[in-house]
């Protein structure tokens, strides 16, 4: 007995180090991540976020992927769908498995480690649109779906927030727009907490700017598949809500506000009771931007306290908000930031 319970100093410090190699070995694999995050020009990357769970992104798989990839690839989404909605089918966006309507697609796919089996994924569009006579990439948060076997795992952090994260820093951290169709309350309340500038919510502050109102009837205009949302659906701009939205492909998804999934925050919840009716089948159009200020909510509210690459994340974009970037913009004369305007070159005056 006396043996099983006399630990020697040697062993407990061996734990120490094994522990300790353990976590470096997490951080070496994040750094890697977040290296090659920043070098692609076309994101395809795996990464461990849960135990025994990996993640992987895939940018504009329609163009990157060979077609027995990419069909692959769909049908593991497909997978996901079954078990979500077990008797209905979606043929909207990514489902159709159209190269070109993939090509504009960043897709998030988590699978078990062991068996390979896909349990959820987000798939989120890149959408031109014009804002004040220029174009402007939207990046829409797109469908997510969770195996019900899996739900209350704590997937969210990954499925709504890590991509828009990634596409922000591989973008050299400037402000990107984001937009959002859902008449889940979770889902209005997690956008409106998460990203800046977000139109419609419920919180203090919130407004519809110009620029919100334009990106709105640039979406509806031409960007209604991406959704599924059909041409007979309305839209009341003041509001930002789309009536009658689900006649285009996404009609498996429509719900009662009884069953779809409530925030913990009331506000959102009432908020969605008051603006929507379930009954038509009415969405709403969330538009704002993906910033450092929602970034660092991203990281320190949603990604787990307990991970070490998130926290020095969030150090790091505290540093750089306040020392690096305003240098770096203010030296890229080749990209637009705020008011400022890349140096256009009159090729008629080149020597």
């Amino acid at each position: 007995m006396a043996s099983t319970d006399n630990r020697t100093p040697a062993s407990g410090g061996g734990k120490g180090f094994a522990r300790a190699g353990a976590a470096f070995g997490r951080l070496s694999g994040h750094a890697g991540f977040w290296l090659k995050a920043l070098s692609q020009p076309t994101i395809d990357l795996t990464l461990r976020t849960h135990a025994g769970q990996l993640t992987r992104i895939v940018e504009a798989p329609g163009l990157s992927l060979p077609r027995a990839e990419l069909d692959a690839l769909v049908e593991r989404l497909r997978i996901v769908a079954a078990k979500t909605l077990p008797q209905e089918s979606l043929t909207y966006g990514i489902f159709s498995g159209e190269p070109e309507r993939l090509s504009r697609a960043v897709v998030t796919l988590i699978s078990e480690e062991d068996s390979g089996r896909p349990i959820a994924f987000n798939a989120l569009s890149v959408m031109d649109v014009a804002l004040d006579g220029e174009p402007t990439e939207v990046t829409h948060l797109g469908l997510v779906m969770v195996d019900p076997d899996v739900r209350g795992q704590g997937l969210s952090w990954v499925l709504y927030g890590l991509t828009a994260l990634v596409l922000f820093a591989r973008d050299g951290l400037r402000p990107k727009w984001i937009s959002n169709v859902t008449q889940v309350p979770a889902v209005v309340g997690m956008v409106s907490d998460t990203f800046s500038d977000v139109f419609p919510s419920p919180l203090p502050g919130a407004r519809q700017s110009f620029a919100h109102l334009q990106l709105a009837r640039g979406i509806m205009a031409t960007h209604r598949a991406v959704f599924g949302v059909g041409e007979e659906a309305g839209f009341d701009e003041a509001r930002s809500v789309i009536t009658n939205a689900y006649t285009g492909g996404s009609d498996a998804l429509k719900k009662t506000f009884e069953i779809a999934p409530k925030h913990r925050n009331v506000i959102y919840n009432e908020f969605c009771e008051r603006e929507l009716d379930y009954a038509r089948g009415d969405d709403v159009l969330q538009l704002g931007r993906i910033d450092l200020a929602g970034a660092r909510r991203y990281l320190l509210s949603e990604v787990p306290h307990g991970s070490l690459p998130g926290l020095l994340a969030a150090s790091a974009m505290l540093a750089l908000q306040r020392l690096v970037l305003p240098v770096v913009y203010w030296m890229d004369d080749t990209r637009p930031f705020g008011t400022l305007r890349p140096r256009r070159q009159d090729a008629g005056g080149a020597r």
